[in-house]
Formats: C-alpha cells, structure tokens, sequence
C-alpha cells in the first residue's frame, strides 16, 4: 500500500533521527565535542532543509546546496589548537558527513544514506584503533628545554634527540639572564619519545621542559 507524501516525511525525519543519533552515541561516548544531540540536530535539521528545497522548488535548490557552506562554518567553530597539536578535525569531519547523510534521507535515497552511515560508522569504530598505531609508529611533537647558560649553544641536545632515533628541527633559541631556551620541532616514533623523556627527566643540567 503506498502512503501519501506526509508519512513519508516522517519516515524521513524518524531516520535522520536514529542515523544521526547512533553516529552521535560514538562521539559522545569518546568525549567529542560535536555529541549525541548536537548530531542528530545536524542530521535532521540536513533532512528538513532538503524536504523544504523539495517543497519550494526551482530556486529552493540553492537551499540545499547552502547546507555544506552552512556545516562547513559549524564545522570550523569545532577546530582548535591544544599547545602543539590540532584538535576537533575528526569531529568537524563526521558533522559534515551527517549532513550528507540527512540530506540523502531528505531525498529519499535510503540506499545512498546506509551505505555511507555504514562507511562513517566502520570508519569510527572500526579505524581509530589503526590510527593509534599509525601515531605510535610516527608522532611530531614540539619540545621546549630550558637549561641554564654556559657560553654554549644547546646543539647538544640536537644530538641528544638524533642519539635517540628522533629527528629534530631546530626552530627560536634564547637567552634569557643566566637561562638558554631552544625549541625543536621533532618527529619519531611513540617509544623513542618516551625514551627521550626519560633521559631528559634524568638530566641534571635540564631546568625545565615541554613536550
């Protein structure tokens, strides 16, 4: 039996909910900050501009397309820097594929919708393990050591971090009063980091750093 139009805006709107509100369990189980009711307003908020564009018609077709230009300035208020390191761009990532998602169901292209809340799921479930080992093989970090002045450079400690299997980039040094600061931009596995942190936490000359 075929329902009227109305029913199948509900249907519609009842998927963007669920879709939406699965995708969001797993970001708020992980403490994201884009969570379980912000997505599903993202996905179902998608789905109702695409029904309103289907509605509207003729110019209502820019309506659709505004929603990516929309989501992408949502999705940017996510981005921030914590000390060295970029956060929030996996999160800035999935609003933007939930969008795609409730505008799939706006259409009725439930076939496209599952297929991709598949892949967007299996890629948060199933990849962040792959990403953790991928970090464990190859991080960048930002190291700040501070030691005190003895008519030297700290190019010593170029040689420190090469003599633990890391590669560094020097970047500001300084002197300030009796101390010299040196910044360094280094990259190598997890372990070798750790085993450079130990080092430089057994480093009498070491005063202070940062990593």
């Amino acid at each position: 039996m075929s329902m009227d139009f109305a029913e199948e805006d509900i249907i519609r709107l009842v998927a963007a909910l669920l879709v939406g509100g699965l995708i969001g369990a797993e970001r708020e189980y992980n403490g994201k900050a884009a969570g379980f009711r912000t997505t599903i307003m993202i996905c179902v908020g998608s789905t109702l501009f695409t029904l309103a564009s289907g509605r509207i018609g003729g110019s209502g077709d820019r309506i659709a397309a505004n929603i990516v230009n929309g989501i992408g300035f949502l999705g940017a208020g996510i981005i921030y820097r914590e000390a060295n390191r970029v956060k929030g761009l996996t999160t800035a990532a999935t609003i933007w594929a939930v969008s795609a998602l409730g505008m799939c169901l706006g259409g009725g292209q439930y076939d496209i919708a599952l297929i991709g809340f598949v892949v967007i799921m299996g890629a948060l479930l199933l990849l962040s393990g792959f990403s953790r080992r991928i970090s464990r093989v190859n991080q960048s970090r930002d190291y700040k050591i501070v030691t005190q002045f003895r008519n030297k450079t700290l190019i010593q400690y170029e040689k420190f971090f090469e003599e633990c299997g890391l590669s560094p980039t020097r970047r500001q040094q300084q002197r300030i009063g009796t101390e010299m600061i040196g910044h360094w931009h280094v990259e190598g596995s997890e372990k070798n980091h750790e085993k450079c942190i130990r080092r430089l936490l057994n480093d009498p000359d070491v005063k202070e750093f940062t990593f």
